[in-house]
């Protein structure tokens, strides 16, 4: 049960550090607004991006947010990440832009199997 807990503090810990800090410090920046543009959607979707991104990071991490909830952010954040990851190679092919999406999508799947793992183990 304790490596079960290190790795998934470890992973939700990297989660909420990319996907909720970092878009709630620079999602208004001139760089990510410039991202956003290069992508080739609307200035206003990179707030709205970043919104979802620091609730649904909070969701995972807070103890204390029901089951149902941190699923919903869970799908939600992989989305976003699918969705970058396609973004990305759509718009400048296969890139280090395009991998960095996935990678996050790998630990944000390890932060998932091992919270139904301490679940199942405190049941």
């Amino acid at each position: 049960m304790k490596t079960t807990k290190i790795i998934f503090w470890i992973t939700t810990g990297l989660i909420f550090l990319f996907e909720g800090v970092m878009p709630a410090l620079t999602g208004n920046s001139e760089m990510a607004k410039q991202g956003i543009s290069h992508l080739g959607y609307p200035s206003y979707f990179g707030i709205y991006l970043a919104v979802w991104k620091v609730l649904g990071s909070l969701s995972i991490i807070i103890p204390m947010v029901p089951a149902r909830i941190k699923e919903w952010a869970y799908f939600g954040l992989g989305v976003t990440m699918i969705s970058a990851f396609a973004s990305h190679w759509a718009t400048d092919g296969f890139s280090g832009q395009a991998i960095m999406p996935v990678v996050v999508l790998g630990v944000l799947s390890v932060s998932y199997i091992y919270y139904h793992k301490l679940n199942s183990e405190k049941a």
